[in-house]
């Protein structure tokens, strides 16, 4: 197969790949897990059962891609957070979680989630990798660059990181699980990055820093 060709059919498989995950998406949310069927996510993909189970075999597996995609930040502040001052990196990207955790999509995913899974085998077997989600890879990174740029001490960024994001959901996202009118004004939504940010500044940077 020519470079070309194959080019041609990753290009195809993406294309393939984005429509169903938003015929999913507005099928879980409008009809819930159970009454979605892989076969209707199908159809309103405008593309054949075979190629949805070529990358979906399953509904669970459908399900976890469709959450994981909901979490996909292209925001280029996860790529490049100011280096050389702990915090302002760490407020740069604890506000690019929080707007994550701020779609309603999210909240809406997660709580079908949390409402069918008793019910049904195949999503209380899926390990979600949230790990993959941007904003967690993108946190990882950032400690281990300033690590190696002497601001920062982190020897374990896989405990580091979940714990400052812990901090931010734990008041912006878990709330609105339960609390369907909870909503933060954009400057509580900073005090709370700015405060987990101290904490983990208090923690982690460098005496020299």
């Amino acid at each position: 197969m020519s470079r070309q060709h194959s080019a041609y059919h990753r290009q195809v498989a993406a294309t393939n790949r984005a429509a169903i995950l938003n015929a999913a998406q507005e099928l879980f949310l409008t009809s819930g897990y159970d009454r979605t069927s892989l076969a209707s996510v199908a159809e309103n993909a405008g593309v054949s059962k075979a190629t949805l189970f070529k990358q979906f075999p399953t509904k669970a597996k459908l399900f976890e891609a469709t959450v994981l995609a909901v979490g996909d930040t292209p925001d280029t502040a996860l790529e490049d957070p100011p280096s050389g001052d702990f915090h302002a990196g760490l407020v740069v990207l604890g506000l690019a979680y929080a707007e994550l955790l701020s779609r309603p999509q999210m909240t809406d995913l997660i709580r079908t989630l949390i409402a069918e899974s008793p019910r049904f085998p195949e999503l209380r077997e899926r390990t979600f990798d949230f790990g993959t989600l941007p904003a967690l890879t993108a946190l990882k990174r950032y400690f281990l660059a300033e690590s190696a740029a002497g601001t920062a001490k982190v020897d374990d960024p896989d405990v580091a990181a979940p714990q400052f994001l812990g901090m931010i959901a734990t008041v912006i996202f878990w709330p609105r699980l339960v609390h369907g009118n909870w909503s933060l004004s954009e400057e509580e939504t900073l005090q709370v990055v700015e405060e987990a940010a101290r904490t983990m500044v208090a923690r982690y940077s460098t005496p020299e820093s």
